[in-house]
């Protein structure tokens, strides 16, 4: 095998190298092509550096392959053949690689413009009720009957227990009773008055009779001052009696409210629902002996049934009293339940630096589970277009500002945008700063730099 000059091996290669990309320029002035770009530089300067390079390297690689053919030269056929193969790929593979690396488009996902979008809020919470009650006798007692049990829903003043009343009862008619007396006491002490005031009338009368008699010595001095003390006792006898009908008439006032208090007392053996109710508990069973104020049933308003959500603090500052919700229960993990906020706690959680949001149902569960956990949805704005970039995606994050990729005309390019809402799945919405025909790039990879052409993917990984 005849040896070669490297020299001219090189040169070969070089010009070989050149002519494809000067050909590669004359399609591109012919529109039939597009121009590889280096960094921020634009054709033509980047097609001089390619072909300069390419004239270069492919000097190096002839010259190189020349030493080697000279070297094989001496070799057998068979192992000339060898390397020259290895030489091949390899070349081929260097030259792949630097199409790969530095020319060749990346394959890049770009965010696409979306409408009527859902700027929401979530939390974490429990089904409670906001109407809770213990309920109990006010007095002590024997429980004789229970009317209710867990469960049940029973109308505001529906009978839900009583206790063992024979005892009252009987208070109560002794009441009664004194009541009456001291009603037939009034009215004996008004038949004494009318007693007193006919008898004050007649000593009166007598008194009057004497005094004119004494004057003209009818009757005697001892008479006359005897009827006048008859008089005067008649006059106190009436007094006497009409005190004891105002103290009668204190008696009844007394012995009717007596009679009241012990009534009402009675009453006190009966509990009833203080409200349209759901009993959530039974605390005591038929035979318990129960102190006043003990307990015996637990009940809930239904119609107070929601949800107490605890928003992170950070985003719980644009919630308002009214806005619309979603609310997951955890035993229906595939059912969005509407709801809207009822109540914003001004005091947060402490420790756990949460806000205390109460969440109203828009239609109460027929079976509300009461203590489930359950997700809050909060929609605190909607957005009717916007772009949105994962912060992935972003570089140099400060506050509500940070550095994108976009594609511009083809090319890659970076740019500096603030952001706006921030969506649930961690996106945040551009805001500012991106031009009306450039596109932000969603996922980042390697082989990025500016000015270089990019094809925009549907959907998949690059």
């Amino acid at each position: 095998m005849r040896s070669v000059n490297p020299i001219k091996v090189g040169a070969v290669f070089g010009a070989l190298g050149g002519a494809f990309h000067i050909g590669r320029v004359a399609l591109v002035e012919l529109g039939w092509a597009e121009p590889h770009t280096i960094g921020s530089l634009s054709f033509p300067a980047t097609a001089a550096i390619i072909i300069s390079a390419t004239v270069v390297l492919g000097f190096v690689v002839g010259f190189v392959l020349g030493v080697l053919w000279n070297k094989l030269a001496t070799r057998t056929p068979r192992t000339r053949a060898v390397w020259l193969v290895v030489s091949v790929v390899i070349v081929a593979g260097a030259g792949a690689g630097v199409w790969g690396l530095l020319l060749r488009p990346i394959k890049v996902q770009v965010a696409q413009a979306e409408r009527d979008v859902a700027v929401q809020v979530f939390g974490l919470g429990t089904v409670e009720a906001r109407v809770t009650s213990k309920v109990g006798f006010k007095v002590a007692g024997v429980l004789v009957d229970l009317s209710a049990d867990v469960r049940d829903r029973v109308a505001k003043g529906t009978v839900l227990a009583r206790l063992d009343d024979r005892e009252q009862r009987a208070r109560v008619a002794r009441a009664k009773a004194a009541a009456e007396q001291s009603q037939a006491n009034h009215e004996r002490a008004t038949a004494n008055v009318d007693k007193s005031q006919a008898n004050y009338a007649n000593a009166l009368s007598i008194n009057e009779r004497r005094q004119k008699l004494v004057a003209t010595n009818v009757t005697s001095v001892e008479q006359a001052d005897a009827s006048k003390a008859a008089e005067a006792a008649a006059r106190a006898d009436m007094s006497v009696a009409a005190a004891d009908v105002a103290v009668a008439r204190a008696a009844i006032s007394d012995a009717k409210a007596q009679a009241q208090q012990e009534a009402a007392t009675l009453d006190f053996h009966i509990l009833t629902a203080p409200y349209d109710a759901m009993v959530i508990a039974r605390q005591k069973e038929l035979g318990s002996a129960l102190a006043a104020g003990e307990s015996v049933f637990t009940l809930i308003d239904p119609g107070t049934v929601w949800v107490l959500a605890y928003i992170d603090e950070t985003n719980a500052g644009n919630i308002k009293v009214g806005e619309p919700a979603d609310i997951v229960l955890r035993s229906q993990p595939g059912q969005r339940l509407a709801g809207r906020v009822a109540r914003i706690e001004p005091e947060s959680d402490r420790v756990n630096e949460e806000r205390r949001v109460q969440i109203a149902f828009d239609r109460i569960p027929a079976d509300f589970p009461l203590g489930e956990q359950a997700e809050v949805y909060i929609t605190t704005a909607r957005l009717s277009q916007g772009v949105f970039v994962p912060e992935s995606a972003v570089e140099a994050m400060k506050s509500d500002r940070g550095t994108v990729w976009v594609v511009k005309d083809g090319q890659l390019a970076q740019a500096e945008v603030s952001f706006g809402q921030r969506l649930l799945d961690g996106r945040r919405e551009v805001a500012s700063g991106l031009s009306e025909l450039a596109t932000v790039v969603t996922v980042l990879r390697s082989g990025l730099r500016e000015g270089r052409s990019a094809t925009i993917t549907q959907g998949e990984k690059p």
